[in-house]
C-alpha cells in the first residue's frame, strides 16, 4: 500500500511537469562541464568567483589532508575542533567586522540551528515569503509562529509587527533571494526591527564574496554597521567554492549557539582540509577585486543582450539571472534544447518557485568569458523564443 502510494505520487509529478532527474556532470576546465556525457559551459552553479578549482585552493586542500587526514573524527564539542577551524573562524569574523564566527557543516543546518536555538513557542518569526527553505524549516524546528509578508514587503512587514508580542520576535530574510536574484530591503528592515525591538537574522549565502565593494555582502553594500544586523549567516560553497557554513555575530551569540544549538552540538565537525582550503579562498575573495570586476561586466553584458532578446527578466544586479518562462513542461523544453546546444542552465519549477513562475536560473562566474554570454544569448534565442 505504501509503495503504491509512492507510485500513484510520482506520476502525480510527472503529470504536473515536475518530475525531476539527476544529471551526472562532471567538472571540465573553468565552467567547462560534463552533462550525461554531454560538454556543455555551466551557467547553473553557484560558483561565481571560479573559485573552486583555484589551483591555490585546491593546494591547501591537499596540503589540509596531508597534514591532518580526511574526517574530523568527532563533532566540534568532543575532539573534531582542530586549529585550521578555530584558525578559519577567527579570519571569517574579521572578514565580517563581528567578534566571532561559528563554522557549521552545511548553510541548510546553520539556518535550522540558529533560528530553533533562539526561539521557542510563543515566539513569532516574520518572514519573507521567499525566504530559502531552510529558514521555512528552521522556524518550523523552533515551534514560534511563522508570519509570512509578501517579497519585500515592508509595509505588510510593519503590519505584522504591530500585532506582534512584547518580547520574542525575529525578522528573517535572505540577503541575495536564490532564485530572484534581487537583495533584500535591509536597510527599511534595520529600522522596522529596531522600533520593534525584534532580531534580524540575515541569510546572506549568495551575497558573501560577490556583492559590496570589498565582497563582505550586502551588510557593506548598503552601509550598515555591525549592531543593525546581529545575526549573520553565510555559506562557504557559493561564491566561495568549498564547502560548509558559518555564523557571525557577537561574542556572547557565537557562545549561546556552541552551548545550545543543537546542529552544531550533535554533528561531526567539518573536514579540518576543508577548513584550509577555506582559509585559500578567503585570501583569494578578498585580494583579487578583479573578480568582482569581471562579474558585473558579464551581468551587464548578458542583461544587456537578453533584453534586445526580449526575455522577460527579473530586476537583478547579481550573478543570478532569472528568466521568466512560467509553464513547467516549457521551462522543462528550453533546459533541455539549451542542453543539447551546449549549456548547461537549470530548469526551476515548483516548489522551489511559486505556482507559474518556472524559470530558467542563468547563473555567471567570474571564469566565464564575454564569448561564453554572447554563446549562450544566441542559445536562449533559439531555445526559449
Amino acid at each position: 500500500m505504501i509503495l503504491d502510494h509512492l507510485k500513484s505520487q510520482l506520476e502525480g509529478f510527472k503529470a504536473q511537469g515536475l518530475y525531476r532527474h539527476r544529471r551526472v556532470v562532471e567538472k571540465a576546465h573553468g565552467m567547462g562541464a560534463f552533462s550525461d556525457g554531454h560538454p556543455v559551459v555551466n551557467f547553473c552553479a553557484n560558483d561565481y568567483l571560479g573559485l573552486s578549482g583555484h589551483p591555490k585552493v585546491v593546494q591547501a586542500l591537499m596540503h589540509g589532508a596531508e597534514i591532518y587526514g580526511v574526517g574530523s573524527g568527532a563533532s566540534h564539542l568532543v575532539t573534531g575542533h582542530g586549529p585550521a577551524h578555530h584558525a578559519l573562524e577567527e579570519e571569517l569574523a574579521d572578514f565580517c567586522g563581528r567578534e566571532r564566527a561559528l563554522l557549521f557543516s552545511t548553510g541548510y543546518m546553520a539556518n535550522l540551528g540558529v533560528i530553533a536555538s533562539f526561539l521557542g513557542r510563543g515566539d513569532w518569526v516574520l518572514a519573507d515569503r521567499l525566504n530559502h527553505a531552510s529558514l521555512v524549516d528552521g522556524v518550523l524546528l523552533s515551534h514560534a509562529q511563522l508570519k509570512r509578508y509578501h517579497h519585500a514587503d515592508v509595509a505588510e512587514l510593519k503590519t505584522l509587527l504591530d500585532r506582534c508580542p512584547p518580547k520574542g520576535k525575529m525578522i528573517i530574510t535572505d540577503g541575495v533571494f536564490s532564485m530572484d536574484g534581487d537583495l533584500a530591503p535591509l536597510p527599511e528592515l534595520v529600522k522596522l526591527a529596531e522600533k520593534a525591538k525584534a532580531w534580524l537574522m540575515v541569510d546572506d549565502a549568495h551575497g558573501f564574496g560577490v556583492v559590496g565593494s570589498t565582497g563582505r555582502g550586502v551588510v557593506e553594500h548598503f552601509g550598515l554597521d555591525v549592531a543593525a544586523v546581529p545575526l549573520l549567516v553565510g555559506t562557504l560553497g557559493k561564491a566561495f567554492g568549498t564547502f560548509g557554513a558559518f555564523v557571525a555575530g557577537d561574542y556572547d551569540v557565537i557562545e549561546y549557539l556552541i552551548h545550545r544549538c543543537r546542529p552544531y552540538i550533535y554533528t561531526t565537525a567539518l573536514p579540518p582540509a576543508i577548513a584550509e582550503a577555506t582559509r585559500a579562498s578567503l585570501r583569494l575573495v578578498i585580494n583579487e577585486t578583479w573578480r568582482r570586476d569581471k562579474l558585473r561586466t558579464l551581468i551587464e553584458r548578458f542583461r544587456s543582450g537578453a533584453s534586445q532578446l526580449g526575455l522577460q527578466l527579473l530586476p537583478s544586479t547579481t550573478p543570478i539571472q532569472p528568466i521568466m518562462i512560467g509553464d513547467n513542461y516549457r521551462v522543462t523544453q528550453a533546459s533541455q534544447r539549451l542542453q543539447e546546444l551546449g549549456f548547461l542552465v537549470a530548469a526551476i519549477r515548483p516548489p522551489t518557485v511559486p505556482e507559474g513562475t518556472a524559470r530558467l536560473r542563468v547563473t555567471l562566474s567570474a571564469i566565464h568569458e564575454e564569448q561564453d554570454v554572447d554563446r549562450l544569448l544566441e542559445g536562449l534565442g533559439n531555445a526559449v523564443i
